[in-house]
């Protein structure tokens, strides 16, 4: 048996009753000894008091709507959207940012195409590598951007396309945000401390004219932030060099295999083992270095897959068993690294090696030789250098 409710508008509201087409204003309610119509006059006392008529529309025009719908769907292709079906930042599109990031060849060694630089001999890229280090910190602001110019036509010229557009996006993306945090943090906040000398007012001296030249300490302002010409010196050296380390670093080891790196090392390094520096045990540390890094992204990008193939529905999840899945992924990933680790010891084990890399013999299975492409980068290299020592005098 059920009891009809009928809601009725309070008169000292003053509201509108529901349009024609609106829901019927009865609410079937299961009956209940004692209390039925108490309960039913609460209810409709409560509805009616919450419920508010729909405002009425305004009048608008056809030719009004079009436009309106037309600037919006422009509009709309430059919104980026989330995939139909999923969330627009959720556990799985991080899993997946992962796997992609991790499946571009970082720091790995690129055979084909073979261009200029793969033929350079590796001993005068570890001193282009250290040129592009200094350079950068002793040289003005027009030679800094020139050398991270320099660094991405050089990269997209000599990696291949799904290699660079990946590499200097997030590289460039780094740099960026470094400039922008040192740019408006290095001298961006007024100074707390007024100083104790009194106005020329107070003196009785004319005051200093502003300069004429055009000439302002202050670059831009951003509400409390100020781009001063400090901020922009140091912002500047620090998002160069940062581009300068990471860029370059990824071209030698793209464009060089770890052979050839480990071979270089060791020619420069030599001549400290007459003083007691462990030359053996730096070339080998460094070797197996530039070996085990295929592997931890491999395993990165291996162990974020896995996770996707399984098709987890996150919003049945709770936080803690999302944070829970993350930490195991993390878990798995140094189980996995130390796992081949070990196997890496033993297959060493087995080939004799006992711990001591002055008695054993490093391969390194390349033969350096110098070259009229070496010879060609070393005077770019003088050249580079001499225009920073009189970049000051030229500008």
């Amino acid at each position: 048996m059920a009891a009809a409710v009928h809601l009725r508008a309070l008169p000292w509201l003053a509201l509108r009753p529901p349009p024609a087409k609106a829901a019927p204003s009865w609410l079937p309610l299961p009956a209940k000894p004692g209390g039925a119509r108490r309960r039913g006059s609460r209810l409709a006392l409560l509805v009616c008091s919450a419920a508010s008529p729909p405002a009425p529309a305004a009048p608008s025009s056809s030719g009004g709507d079009n436009a309106t719908a037309s600037a919006a769907a422009s509009w709309a292709k430059w919104i980026p959207r989330p995939a139909a079906g999923r969330a627009g930042a959720g556990p799985e599109q991080v899993l997946r940012l992962i796997s992609g990031a991790a499946a571009t060849p970082v720091c790995q060694f690129v055979d084909k195409p073979r261009t200029f630089l793969h033929s350079v001999d590796p001993r005068v890229k570890l001193v282009w590598l250290l040129a592009l280090v200094v350079l950068p910190a002793r040289s003005n602001i027009y030679m800094r951007f020139g050398l991270v110019v320099f660094l991405a036509l050089l990269s997209v010229w000599v990696l291949p396309n799904h290699v660079w557009k990946d590499q200097l996006g997030r590289v460039a993306l780094l740099s960026g945000f470094i400039f922008i945090m040192l740019g408006f943090g290095t001298d961006g906040a007024p100074s707390l401390v007024q100083t104790r000398t009194p106005p020329p007012s107070v003196l009785g001296i004319p005051s200093i004219p502003c300069s004429t030249s055009g000439y302002s300490y202050t670059i831009m302002k951003l509400g409390p932030l100020q781009f001063t010409r400090k901020g922009l010196s140091v912002a500047s050296t620090s998002a160069s060099l940062s581009f300068a380390i990471f860029q370059s670093a990824s071209l030698c080891l793209t464009t060089t295999t770890p052979e050839q790196l480990a071979s270089a090392l060791w020619w420069f390094m030599i001549p400290l083992k007459h003083i007691g520096v462990p030359v053996p045990e730096i070339i080998l540390t460094l070797l197996l270095s530039l070996r085990f890094i295929n592997l931890v992204f491999d395993e990165v990008r291996n162990s974020a897959l896995a996770i996707v193939a399984r098709r987890i529905n996150w919003k049945k999840l709770t936080a803690m068993e999302t944070i829970d899945i993350f930490f195991n992924y993390i878990r798995r990933i140094f189980k996995n690294i130390f796992d081949h680790a070990e196997q890496i010891s033993k297959a060493m084990i087995a080939r004799g090696f006992r711990g001591d890399p002055s008695n054993h013999k490093i391969y390194f299975l390349t033969e350096s030789s110098f070259s009229f492409a070496d010879l060609f980068s070393l005077l770019c290299l003088f050249g580079l250098m001499g225009l920073a020592s009189y970049s000051d005098r030229l500008i």
